[in-house]
């Protein structure tokens, strides 16, 4: 579950920060701040997923993605997108770990 949260908000931060740097012509200065500042709590917050605290405040950075379609509107689109990536993540990583668990009691158990 660590794993896939932490590559989907890296890959958030880096869509996001291309996306800046395509927006840097177009956008006020205050625009760009934001997303380099959402970019980089995304990419912080990938560090983070090791308590579980850290889930909720990628869910959180989940609605910050969102709103910068405020600024550039084909992030509403992407940001539904990594929205359903990260519930992914979250879902399959619960998943994965309750058959990795399963597998190390099933394997503690033979002689």
């Amino acid at each position: 579950m660590k794993v896939l949260g932490a590559s989907v908000l890296v890959m958030e931060s880096l869509t996001l920060g291309f996306a800046i740097l395509l927006a840097t012509k177009d956008h006020s200065a205050a625009a760009l701040i934001y997303g380099s500042v959402i970019s980089l709590l995304l990419f912080l917050t990938a560090g983070v997923l090791k308590r579980r605290s850290g889930f909720y405040i990628g869910s959180i950075m989940q609605i910050f993605m969102i709103a910068f379609g405020f600024v550039i509107p084909a992030f509403f689109l992407i940001g539904v997108v990594f929205v359903g990536l990260w519930a992914a993540a979250i879902i399959v990583g619960r998943k994965g770990e309750a058959a990795r668990a399963a597998f190390v009691a099933q394997a503690g158990e033979k002689p």
